[in-house]
């Protein structure tokens, strides 16, 4: 009994695959024109690909805006806390005529002038992505802040109370005003 010969059983095999290749093309028939892709199923992917890239962009928006409120409401009351603080402490030192009132003005206005530019400076650094009304909220404290600096600073045991007063009230108006904008 004699074996197959490799060699004659992969020509045979190859000469096979070509006969059958070569009679299926031969049987195929040949579409003419030119590919063109589907224009509703064209346009659906785009719009549909612009409307993923857009809600992405949304989603960063959002997330930015978010981080830029909850990091300028979270610090806001520290911040400004150390300011009616300080004031407190003078207007205590006013009241009782006391001796290191000089030193307590002076600290106050300090206190204050440093809340109202820790405020501008984070509403500033978070620029477009702080929403309007707030940033004005928060703006409108700044310069409340440095108005009554300006008048705390003026203040002597004989001035007048009555402008030292209304710039307080617009400091507590202003700090009301930002603590209702911002999220609970």
């Amino acid at each position: 009994m004699q074996g197959l010969d490799p060699r004659r059983f992969g020509l045979v095999c190859a000469a096979a695959a070509l006969v059958t290749g070569v009679t299926l093309a031969g049987c195929a028939n040949r579409i003419e024109g030119v590919a063109t892709p589907n224009a509703a199923e064209a346009t659906a992917y785009r719009n549909l690909a612009s409307s993923s890239a857009a809600a992405a962009t949304s989603s960063q928006i959002a997330a930015a805006r978010d981080r830029a409120v909850a990091d300028n409401c979270a610090q806001f009351p520290g911040t400004t806390g150390a300011g009616v603080a300080k004031y407190n402490e003078f207007v205590d030192a006013h009241d009782s005529n006391a001796p290191d009132y000089d030193a307590k003005r002076d600290a106050a206005v300090t206190a204050i002038d440093d809340a109202a530019n820790q405020v501008q400076g984070r509403a500033d650094a978070a620029g477009t992505n702080l929403p309007e009304d707030l940033k004005a909220k928060l703006i409108e404290y700044v310069n409340a802040a440095r108005a009554l600096a300006q008048a705390t600073g003026a203040m002597t045991y004989t001035s007048p109370v009555g402008p030292l007063n209304e710039a307080s009230r617009r400091v507590n108006d202003a700090r009301n005003a930002v603590r209702d904008a911002c999220p609970g």
